[in-house]
């Protein structure tokens, strides 16, 4: 489990699972056709969540991609 620099309370990644709160919320995706892989976000969250996830991306600095977009 790793905790993060900011939003240490609620905010953590588990095995490539971001966690917001106790929710899976995002998952860091490596081996894809981007080439250093990005996050696959599973739905459409509250703007603290989001806030959440585009922190990760962030710091691991890879690219968002929104599950409910992917067609």
């Amino acid at each position: 489990m790793k905790t993060f620099k900011k939003h240490k309370k609620n905010l953590r990644e588990v095995n490539g699972k971001i966690y917001s709160y106790d929710t899976h919320v995002a998952t860091i995706v490596r081996d894809t056709q981007f080439e250093d892989g990005h996050i696959l976000q599973h739905g459409w969250w509250s703007v603290t969540t989001q806030r959440h996830i585009n922190y990760v991306a962030g710091e691991y600095d890879l690219k968002v991609i929104k599950e409910y977009e992917q067609v």
